[in-house]
């Protein structure tokens, strides 16, 4: 069987980082709950349609933000996974750090642009904290974690082995910091044990008509590209499939419209899913048994008809929901 992983990075920005008291429960709103007039289609039309079709995700959430804003915020996204039996794990955007003082990491002036831009020992710090804050939020036995933005480095991995992680998750061929020096002289697309943590690369393909690499995303490839992932991941034998969305991407740009193309699209593909149950095991990190794959297969390569059809729907996405 194929495993396949729903990875939900789940965080807060509040269009820029002036006044942010005044503008931090707005934004609140619109990214956890996204009010509009069909319903709420952030955190809670993402959910109804994983427990429509019974599927599990893995819901990689942002806690440094709550340094800024206090706990609660926090644990009512907390409370709205565990209510639906979703697995939760830990995901950072330093971004944050200069906001608090030296609260999180000392004498920060101004914005660290992602964890690459941290020291081994101030990427174990900020992970250290965020777990124990994690935890007083009500979450325990976390064991992956995710960089914001996919940026990671080898300092990462051996901050994520010393706060006794098991699983990173950042690894992007499509990002532009997403592979760094991770896997010197490889490119990984399948779990790689590296400095005693276990990498499950996000998944991607090759775009056939840019040559680029594309996320497995749910906002970022038609239906029928995501159904050949999961149709090729499982002929070639591969050992998982890592799927990306975020809480805001059932959202119009502005965040105030169900974009009803990329809603369709995860029901559609979570409905796939449920009728395939015979090889596609949707799962998360725990209790997961990890695996080192080698040698890598090469990339999956999207085929111009399915890739056609995203274009088009990106197109007509651009025209009614951005």
């Amino acid at each position: 069987m194929l495993n396949v992983f729903i990875t939900v990075d789940t965080e807060i920005w509040c269009d820029g980082w002036e006044d942010l008291d005044r503008k931090f429960p707005k934004y609140f709103k619109s990214y956890v709950y996204g009010p509009t007039p069909d319903g709420n289609f952030a955190l809670p039309g993402t959910l109804s349609i994983l427990e429509e079709y019974n599927i599990p995700a893995v819901f990689f959430v942002e806690p440094l933000f709550s340094e800024k804003f206090g706990i609660e915020p926090l644990k009512e996204i907390v409370g709205l996974l565990q209510e639906k039996n979703q697995e939760i794990q830990l995901h950072m955007h330093p971004e944050w750090v200069d906001e608090v003082g030296d609260r999180l990491l000392p004498a920060i002036n101004e914005k660290i642009p992602n964890m690459t831009h941290c020291t081994r020992e101030q990427q174990s710090q900020l992970i250290r904290w965020a777990i124990q804050r994690m935890s007083e939020a009500g979450v325990s036995h976390i064991n992956a974690f995710r960089a914001g933005g996919f940026c990671a480095n080898r300092a990462t991995l051996h901050a994520v082995a010393e706060n006794h992680l098991t699983f990173d998750s950042s690894y992007n061929l499509s990002g532009p910091i997403g592979v760094s020096d991770i896997a010197a002289g490889e490119w990984l697309h399948q779990p790689r044990y590296v400095d005693h943590v276990y990498e499950y690369p996000v998944s991607v393909i090759k775009d056939p008509i840019r040559g680029r690499y594309r996320n497995v995303q749910i906002n970022a490839l038609s239906l029928a590209e995501l159904v050949n992932c999961l149709e090729t991941g499982f002929a070639e034998g591969w050992d998982s499939l890592v799927v990306v969305t975020h809480n805001f991407e059932l959202l119009s740009r502005d965040k105030t419209r169900v974009d009803k193309i990329v809603r369709k699209r995860f029901q559609r593909f979570c409905q796939y899913l449920d009728k395939n149950r015979d090889r596609f095991n949707v799962r998360g990190f725990r209790e997961l048994p990890p695996k080192d794959v080698q040698p890598q297969p090469p990339a999956m390569s999207s085929s111009l008809i399915p890739a056609g059809f995203r274009y088009v729907e990106q197109a007509l996405r651009g025209l009614l929901y951005h």
